[in-house]
């Protein structure tokens, strides 16, 4: 199964991976400003978010983005993961390691991430809102969770709709089926990476920013005062231009 995807633009291909609070909608408001750095893009929905059907069997995401890529022919990327989808965008760099030329990472995930309190409990209450029925709760927890003080009301409408999107697609699914975990190494990414991370951000996704930026070969961090969990959706201006300028730079 090819994952439900986009491709426009003209030039180097760029692969955007999203939060699993959201889906392929996210990158809306960098989707204009990429195309015109001269980018070929690509986005997609991984398996039970967006336009993707929930999984039939055992999966595994980096396996299906690879063949988004060979679907697209688009041998090379530079890889845009924000939080969940830059856990992706790393096990991508790490597995098929002369497939991403750049890596960017927002508020990512990696392997290995654990919940401490503040995690943990965002999680807690998303499950209690599930199991009394209250979807609406669920949202809300994601949303005010994870969107940071500078994000609109039209930012968290735009976001409820990918959440409860979700919720609804994977609730509905009759059947449940684990990812097919690949082991991998950091050590084994060539890529240059930019690591951005926001101040006003769960502590568990700033403790993850500090270790990619320490274990990764070649890695440099950025820390927004300003940032929440999603800043691409925040401060969409501003993450633009750090992002153009990062991936054309040399």
């Amino acid at each position: 199964m090819t994952l439900a995807h986009d491709v426009a633009g003209v030039g180097p291909g760029l692969l955007l991976l999203h939060s699993t609070v959201c889906d392929r909608r996210m990158w809306d408001p960098q989707w204009a400003a990429l195309q015109g750095a001269g980018f070929r893009l690509v986005r997609c929905d991984f398996r039970g978010f967006g336009e993707t059907p929930v999984p039939s069997g055992p999966y595994n995401e980096a396996e299906d983005v690879v063949g988004v890529l060979d679907a697209v022919g688009l041998d090379t990327v530079a890889v845009v993961g924000a939080s969940h989808g830059g856990r992706v965008a790393l096990e991508l760099a790490a597995r098929w390691p002369d497939r991403v030329s750049k890596l960017a990472l927002v508020c990512s995930g990696m392997p290995g991430l654990e919940p401490g309190d503040a995690l943990g409990t965002l999680w807690s209450q998303e499950e209690a809102c599930l199991e009394a029925g209250d979807v609406d709760g669920a949202v809300e927890v994601n949303v005010s969770g994870f969107l940071g003080p500078e994000a609109s009301e039209a930012t968290r409408a735009h976001v409820s709709l990918m959440q409860r999107h979700a919720f609804d697609v994977q609730l509905a699914a009759e059947d449940e089926y684990p990812t097919n975990d690949v082991p991998f190494s950091l050590s084994t990414v060539t890529a240059p990476t930019l690591v951005v991370s926001g101040a006003k951000d769960l502590p568990e996704f700033l403790d993850v920013a500090e270790r990619l930026g320490g274990q990764l070969p070649d890695a440099r961090t950025v820390e927004l005062p300003w940032a929440g969990h999603l800043p691409t959706l925040e401060r969409p201006d501003e993450l633009n231009t750090l992002l153009t300028d990062y991936l054309q730079s040399a």
